[in-house]
């Protein structure tokens, strides 16, 4: 890894003298046949508006004014101050999807990129045109220097998909409950919000790309202090103690800087184990102790052997998989369900945590991780037991409830959670799949990439967590202070999984600079997102400091098989 720490020349500083503006500076290396890049304007009329029952069931509404109707099926788009508003009424008719069509001839040569659905896996990345390709969230078209974007306001009542190809773009706005119709009744749906930006020649991707975040929520929630620390999770792998625990609190607490905000100790799972941790309390009070903030990890839609199966979602919604993790899970449409999934946050702040870390929510709902979901967040032939709300509303209602259990003051840390709709309501997300402590090359595949290319989400959504950094004897130090680096000066969570023995006077040293460069809040930007799914040249500011980073993931290639 070689880490140029020599600040740029006059005119580099000049154009850097904010962190916006700095890497705005900062040139995405790109190769394009200079010419233009046509932009299109969200507030113009689709060119065609269609209403799904179903796949193989649509009806083209016809326009009059600024609505679309077929029967007793209306759509309405409604120009306003934040971006044009799509509303759907739909009394008779169980509808599962909008598809909004406009029509724009691109050139050839221009290069695309997506979100996801919930984490990404490794798979976030510019394309060239694939028009069946599902974007979830929004699409950034990319030529010449310039990034146009379009997307829909987080927050929304629907799950919402873009496409683009030569002649186009089109918006997916699935409106199901779980697998199947909504019921919706007389009710108005305010489906989304659609926003678009009108990129400017010159500027970065990631400049465009985080400023563009930023107009798509509104009012992101950000915590007040910086959320760094220690997780158990990638050493101990759920046979973690209350003794271990304590020990990385001492461990945070020691490389932490003076004066500085006071690093987390989180326990991951594992802690259910009573004889492993007879009394949650008590170690809260325990860490608090130590000079950290207790953080714990949570599970709240899972339900154990023996209740009521009347609370729970119909196993319907996994389809014919086979690999299930724990697959008895609550329905939180039901209030009892939903009162037992809450209580688990109520728990973990009744014992005193600081911080509250809530997983496996997405795949539980839904019965798929979001690498299997595509353009389907889930299977049909499924519905929840309230059948008059969209899947985007019932996450919306569980995580505002998670939020109203945890109070104010608890930071909440979302995973395997949907950031579009945790956007406003949690302090932090995970962004993508878990990295690793026992193979690098799922730290090289999930973690750079979605560090990279989800950044731009940083502080614009809520602080984005790229995954811990493992400090294990089963990967060479050399791999993992490059990641540790990369995490720190990235302005995102930085969380260390450091295993007993593994930490001498160097890791303790690069630990010990890491929380301090954390700690001032950096901004950090992936300079060669264009060319790679895992960018190796970055661009780092610190105050009036701007570094240059070139980290060699892939030094001894990289494992085609999977991970």
């Amino acid at each position: 890894m070689k880490i140029t720490t020599a600040p740029l020349n006059r005119r580099d500083l000049i154009l850097g003298a904010t962190s916006a503006a700095s890497l705005a500076a900062m040139p995405i290396r790109a190769q394009s046949v200079k010419g233009t890049l046509p932009f299109l304007d969200l507030r113009e009329a689709p060119i065609s508006v269609v209403a799904y029952a179903g796949e193989g069931n649509a009806r083209e509404l016809a326009r009059s004014g600024s609505g679309w109707s077929s029967g007793d099926v209306v759509v309405t788009l409604d120009i306003a101050q934040k971006g044009t508003v799509v509303s759907l009424a739909s009394p008779s008719m169980e509808l599962t999807h909008l598809r909004l069509r406009w029509s724009i001839q691109h050139p050839e040569d221009i290069a695309v990129l997506g979100d996801a659905w919930e984490r990404s896996y490794g798979d976030l990345g510019w394309r060239n045109v694939v028009p069946e390709r599902p974007l979830p969230w929004y699409a950034a078209i990319h030529r010449d220097e310039i990034t146009h974007c379009y997307g829909v306001q987080t927050g929304g009542a629907s799950l919402a998909f873009w496409q683009v190809d030569a002649g186009g773009v089109t918006l997916w706005l699935d409106v199901r409950n779980g697998g199947s119709g909504l019921l919706l009744g007389a009710r108005i749906l305010k489906a989304a919000t659609l926003i678009a930006r009108r990129g400017e020649r010159g500027e970065s991707i990631h400049a465009a790309l985080s400023s563009f975040c930023g107009s798509m929520c509104p009012k992101p929630r950000l915590p007040k202090t910086t959320v760094y620390g220690s997780n158990d999770w990638y050493y101990a792998y759920g046979k973690n103690t209350a003794e271990g625990i304590l020990r990385d609190a001492e461990l945070v607490v020691s490389l932490a800087p003076a004066g500085g905000p006071k690093p987390f100790a989180i326990v991951d799972d594992g802690w259910q184990n009573k004889q492993a941790f007879p009394d949650m309390a008590k170690l809260t009070t325990q860490i608090r102790s130590k000079g950290a903030q207790p953080g714990l990890w949570i599970r709240p839609l899972r339900a154990h052997e023996g209740t009521n199966r009347k609370l729970l979602l119909p196993d319907a919604r996994y389809g014919r998989r086979e690999d299930r993790f724990n697959d008895l899970a609550f329905d939180p449409t039901i209030p009892e369900a939903n009162e037992a999934a809450v209580n688990t946050m109520r728990d973990a702040v009744r014992w005193g945590n600081d911080l509250v870390k809530h997983d496996f929510s997405t795949y539980e709902l839904f019965g798929a991780w979001g690498s299997e979901m595509g353009p389907s967040i889930t299977t049909s032939g499924w519905h929840f037991n309230d059948r008059s709300l969209t899947n985007a509303e019932i996450v919306l209602n569980l995580y505002r409830d998670l939020r109203e259990a945890a109070g104010e003051q608890t930071v909440i840390v979302g995973c395997n959670t949907i950031g579009h709709l945790a956007a406003g309501l949690f302090e932090a997300n995970r962004t993508g799949d878990d990295v690793s402590g026992k193979a690098w090359e799922r730290t090289r595949r999930m973690g750079v990439n979605t560090l990279a290319f989800r950044l731009p989400q940083n502080r614009a959504f809520f602080i984005a967590d790229a995954d811990c950094v493992p400090i294990t004897k089963a990967i060479a130090w050399r791999k993992t202070r490059m990641w540790l680096d990369a995490v720190a000066r990235s302005g995102t969570a930085l969380i260390v999984s450091a295993e007993p023995g593994a930490v001498d006077a160097e890791q303790r040293e690069s630990l010990r600079e890491a929380f301090a460069t954390a700690s001032a809040i950096p901004a950090g930007a992936a300079d060669d997102m264009l060319l790679c799914n895992a960018p190796q040249h970055w661009t780092c500011q610190q105050g009036r400091q701007i570094t240059k980073a070139a980290y060699q993931w892939d030094e001894n290639g990289a494992s085609p098989f999977a991970i």
